[in-house]
């Protein structure tokens, strides 16, 4: 990976199993309205910094910030292998700041099978104290994985190092419960 890794800040510290999600109603592709908190059975929440689009330059420096890249690729495997999540009975959502239209317009391109859900204004963020960085004028969240089930989380992974790998390592983890 070609790219800074991130190191464990103790960012996530505190999303220890047992911590209930927040009963927060946000947006998602596909024009759902979802509250993580009232999700039945397992289930993990993709928390990513910001995906790109063609044309538009990255927020200034992100070549630089250690975790920043591989937003695409990780989310890209994460469809190469729903289908394993599935069989395990495993739904997936994805999560950043980004807001509903430009997810959607990278759902639709990258043909992802699960939500994207939108916390654009940081509701979820701050009720859960995500970490996050700043760029460009830009609030963005941190790599992290929450893996839970019935609304609480069972396992924070943090930092996520390399995202492009992280579907195979997510599955590893699930499974050997590692």
């Amino acid at each position: 990976w070609p790219y800074p890794a991130p190191t464990d800040d103790g960012g996530a510290d505190h999303l220890t199993a047992g911590t209930r999600l927040p009963d927060i109603v946000l947006s998602a592709t596909g024009g759902q309205k979802l509250s993580l908190a009232n999700i039945d059975g397992p289930f993990v929440v993709v928390i990513y910094p910001w995906t790109g689009r063609q044309g538009i330059a990255n927020p200034p420096g992100w070549d630089e910030i250690a975790g920043a890249h591989g937003s695409t690729p990780q989310l890209e495997r994460l469809r190469d292998f729903a289908a394993d999540f599935a069989t395990r009975a495993i739904r997936i959502f994805a999560l950043s700041t980004q807001d509903t239209t430009w997810q959607a317009e990278l759902a639709a391109r990258l043909s992802l099978p699960f939500p994207v859900i939108s916390d654009e204004h940081l509701t979820f963020a701050d009720a859960l104290r995500l970490p996050r960085f700043q760029t460009g004028g830009l609030t963005l969240l941190k790599r992290l994985t929450l893996v839970c089930r019935d609304g609480t989380i069972e396992r924070t992974i943090y930092p996520v190092h390399p995202p492009d790998e992280h579907a195979t390592a997510l599955l590893c983890l699930l499974d050997t419960g590692a």
